[in-house]
């Protein structure tokens, strides 16, 4: 019965080391890049850098609806939302993205040339008071 124990003790710890697997990779930005909200959020931003209003909110909406993981991101979204809404004079509609933006990124701020836009400067200066 002596020997029956160092070999149950073998056998438990053997067993157990195999299940100690490594953590698995994070994933790449290739990996992010083609989920279908991350990849809508890339593509409106695109939108929206090369002056498409209207083709960057649909697809800014489109990537808050489908899911966007980073709290960075959705507020990167409602950001560029609210900028297209303040440059088309929907102001409440501008001013609830950025609520929204702060809502799911606490740390979310405007960078110093954002906050001091004509359009949306004032806004965004009138939400933080």
């Amino acid at each position: 019965m002596k020997f029956l124990r160092p070999s149950i003790t073998l056998a438990f710890t053997v067993a157990l080391g195999g299940c100690a697997l490594p953590p698995p990779a994070p994933p790449g930005l290739i990996d992010v890049a083609e989920r279908p909200a991350e990849k809508a959020l890339l593509a409106g931003m695109r939108a929206y850098d090369d002056a498409q209003y209207a083709q960057a909110e649909q697809l800014l909406m489109q990537a808050l609806k489908a899911g966007l993981a980073s709290p960075r991101d959705r507020a990167a979204a409602h950001k560029h939302l609210a900028f297209i809404y303040c440059t088309s004079k929907r102001v409440p509609a501008c001013e609830a993205e950025f609520r929204a933006a702060r809502t799911d990124d606490p740390a979310f701020a405007l960078s110093r040339a954002e906050a001091g836009h004509p359009l949306w400067g004032p806004v965004w200066q009138r939400l933080r008071q």
